[in-house]
């Protein structure tokens, strides 16, 4: 006896493969959702290319999608620089890990040098967010011992800041003791 049709378990369709068509298609669809690359949407048209084949013409160019979509506006590596750059250094992480954060997301060296200028000028009030959102030093709930300023030191330098700036907010007790840190670090 066979079981009624909505209880027969659906067999999975494997997806059909890519053409150029398909391909430009989700390069679009992908733009529309995510703010990203030109290095992340040609590595995703690869992923696609990879999990699904390819029916088309000769060989898949997925550089060339990426360029036309870049030629349109679509893709702005510079814009997503400033954008995911300033995001960073307002959540408090240093000018350091910024760089590795564009770096690990495509963003050429000449589109990184801006945010790398805007990083060390905003590294004091990154640095103080960061202290605020973990509660380190000044922000803290209680007094620190030995281990655990060591400890949020770590964090500090895993953030990307540098350790000097990182040791001066750390080892605050009060406001008073930062209050000059934005000058002393090169803000302008």
């Amino acid at each position: 006896m066979t079981a009624p049709p909505r209880q027969r378990k659906r067999e999975k369709r494997p997806p059909k493969p890519l053409d150029e068509q398909a391909l430009k298609d989700l390069a679009l669809h992908y733009l529309g959702r995510f703010a990203t690359t030109r290095a992340r949407l040609v590595q995703y048209l690869q992923r696609k290319l990879r999990e699904r084949g390819w029916a088309g013409d000769g060989t898949p160019d997925c550089e060339a999608i990426a360029d036309r979509c870049a030629e349109l506006g679509y893709v702005n590596d510079a814009a997503f620089a400033e954008m995911k750059g300033g995001a960073l250094l307002r959540r408090g992480f240093g000018p350091r890990r910024v760089e590795q954060a564009l770096q690990a997301a495509g963003v050429s060296e000449a589109d990184r040098v801006p945010l790398r200028d805007a990083g060390r000028d905003q590294a004091a009030s990154a640095a103080i967010a960061f202290a605020r959102r973990k509660r380190i030093g000044p922000f803290a709930q209680e007094g620190a011992d030995p281990d655990r300023r060591r400890k949020q030191l770590q964090a500090f330098i895993r953030a990307g800041h540098d350790f000097a700036l990182a040791r001066t907010l750390v080892f605050a007790d009060s406001m008073d003791e930062i209050a000059g840190l934005e000058e002393d670090f090169g803000k302008e």
